[in-house]
């Protein structure tokens, strides 16, 4: 907030953003500043360990329904998903795990994202219509990442992780950024070591997925590498 995020919000036009990693509490933030922004419509799940994970989702309009969680308190200490119902269509906030710090959180995330995908294969019989933002943490191909060769054995690019990727993408999913955008170096987060960002050394490790049945609705997606709020850039959809 402190470097400019209320402002790039007013003066964006979306409808409804998407936050992951919040580490904050609502409380912790001022709110109403959001508001004055144009979205006084705000949704918080964060994690039980402060300081940690959390995510959000802030809108114009008011939504049908809103969902907090899992609803499985195996998986919702860490506050990772959220999701927001317009109509037909319900826009999901995730934030998938990181196996970066060790073969513990490598495994939990793999257990994670098997629980992840027989959620939303059985949210989709009732929300067909799904838009799921979020950061995902894993480059889904080679293209997605600055190094795709020195990376092969690190969290993020591991094939187990990319499979999984596929075949959740293959299993009725549109990668919107790629619909629009087939060329390389196009990146979502950049480590803050080695000047890596200036030199765009990056992963594109955000993603708006979209069920195939809106694609018709589909009218452009980007990336916007040139906001630094954080060490991750705005991805964004257009339907």
């Amino acid at each position: 907030m402190s470097k400019g995020l209320v402002d790039f919000m007013q003066s964006s036009g979306a409808d409804v953003f998407c936050f992951q990693e919040t580490k904050a509490m609502q409380s912790q933030v001022e709110p109403f500043l959001f508001g004055v922004a144009g979205y006084p419509h705000q949704y918080w799940f964060s994690a039980e360990k402060k300081g940690y994970s959390g995510v959000a989702i802030f809108c114009k309009q008011q939504p049908d329904h809103v969902s907090f969680g899992f609803d499985n308190p195996d998986y919702d200490n860490e506050g990772r998903i959220i999701r927001a119902d317009f109509g037909e269509i319900s826009i999901i906030s995730v934030y998938m795990p990181s196996g970066s710090s060790g073969d513990e959180r490598q495994a939990y995330k793999m257990k994670w994202l098997s629980f992840f995908n027989e959620y939303i294969a059985k949210l989709r019989l009732d929300r067909p219509n799904l838009i799921i933002c979020g950061d995902y943490n894993i480059c889904h191909k080679p293209i997605d990442i600055h190094d795709p060769v020195s990376n092969k054995n690190s969290s993020g690019f591991l094939p187990e992780e990319r499979d999984w990727m596929e075949q959740f993408i293959s299993n009725g999913f549109e990668d919107t950024f790629r619909a629009f955008n087939p060329e390389p170096h196009q990146y979502s987060w950049w480590s803050y070591r080695a000047n890596a960002r200036n030199n765009n050394k990056g992963w594109r490790i955000d993603y708006c997925l979209a069920s195939t049945n809106l694609k018709n609705k589909l009218k452009d997606a980007g990336i916007m590498q040139e906001i630094k709020h954080s060490d991750h850039c705005p991805v964004w959809v257009e339907f």
